[in-house]
């Protein structure tokens, strides 16, 4: 799904960036110009928007999934399309003035046999737009929040916290600074690191090489997964069992509200230079109260977050000490290094 998404958002991008360069330059003050592309950079704006809705949901309708793809070679085609009546129009236009070219184009855009083939074109995929939008509409698209099939999903997370650090691409250098980051001593406050960025791009596997990499900086430390919708009691309690605690201390937890779980984890964490990651944040609201769990004290101690919203992220750092880390796609060489150790073993 992330793959889908990202190329489908990396298509969608460029496309209106250069919809809207077309519509404000020279050849947006023409009508006929205006008339054709200003319903398409519309329509396409609001596809985009929903892709980035769907794209935030954690377990997405195999509808959602291919309607995202549609999207994504309607926005190729339509960038193709552009490109020719970009050339078409501009075509004997550079070597006058703005006055002569002005005349140029329009006097191309007039004539049928120049602009019949491309206004054919548009139509057509006027028309594709159209049965895009009829079929999200039709799968009712806007209420899917999750997969409803009934068998037992796979947490996509669990390869990425148990993956073997030789198999991974790219990781070092954003590790290492951060680990430097995470260790830094002369900072006693508690301090939150957040990364963010799409589904897929290796949060959690960041964050998990970085917790791997200082984990012996730390005198407790533990790693918990939410989701869209935490329990947050559970959260609490599930962070009090994977800390060292006293015996007895966990007697009747299953009994315990959110305030007794609450009150009973910053017992723990009081007086410990502590290390948390909270992996995959979707709200505001259950970051606040996971906070109130998490005690500042003077020793040092850090949070990582992990999110794919960036409202989410910012809240996580309201401090001058914390710090935002935006999560990058692999580049270039990193990814063909990646492609050559899946299929052939080696780099």
């Amino acid at each position: 799904m992330a793959h889908v998404v990202s190329a489908s958002l990396g298509a969608l991008g460029p496309l209106l960036v250069k919809l809207t360069g077309l519509l404000a330059d020279e050849y947006g003050r023409l009508k006929s110009v205006r008339r054709q592309i200003m319903p398409l950079r519309y329509e396409l704006a609001s596809m985009e928007a929903a892709v980035r809705k769907y794209s935030m949901l954690e377990d997405p309708d195999i509808q959602v999934k291919q309607w995202i793809s549609m999207v994504r070679e309607l926005a190729y085609d339509i960038e193709d399309c552009i490109d020719i009546f970009i050339y078409r129009i501009g075509n004997g236009g550079r070597q006058s003035g703005f006055k002569d070219f002005f005349c140029n184009t329009t006097r191309q855009l007039k004539a049928l046999g120049a602009r019949r083939g491309i206004a054919d074109q548009i139509d057509e995929l006027k028309a594709r737009i159209r049965h895009v939008k009829e079929l999200k509409n039709s799968y009712n698209l806007d209420a899917t929040t999750c997969s409803m099939s009934s068998h037992i999903a796979v947490d996509p997370r669990l390869c990425a916290i148990f993956a073997e650090e030789t198999n991974l691409v790219g990781i070092d250098g954003p590790r290492d600074d951060l680990a430097k980051w995470i260790v830094d001593e002369k900072v006693i406050h508690s301090r939150v690191l957040s990364i963010v960025g799409f589904g897929g791009l290796g949060k959690t596997t960041l964050a998990n090489e970085v917790y791997r990499k200082v984990q012996g900086h730390f005198d407790c430390r533990a790693f918990v997964s939410i989701s869209q919708k935490p329990n947050i009691r559970k959260i609490i309690n599930d962070l009090i069992y994977k800390l060292p605690h006293p015996d007895g201390f966990t007697n009747n937890s299953d009994i315990w509200d959110e305030i007794t779980s609450i009150a009973k984890l910053r017992e723990l964490l009081q007086d410990k230079r502590y290390l948390i990651i909270i992996d995959d944040l979707w709200c505001t609201q259950a970051w606040s109260t996971i906070k109130c769990a998490l005690p500042e004290n003077n020793c040092s101690s850090r949070i990582i977050a992990t999110t794919r919203i960036r409202d989410v992220a910012r809240s996580c750092c309201p401090s001058y000490y914390d710090c935002v880390y935006d999560m990058e796609a692999l580049s270039d060489l990193h990814s063909e290094i990646l492609f050559h150790k899946r299929i052939f073993g080696s780099e």
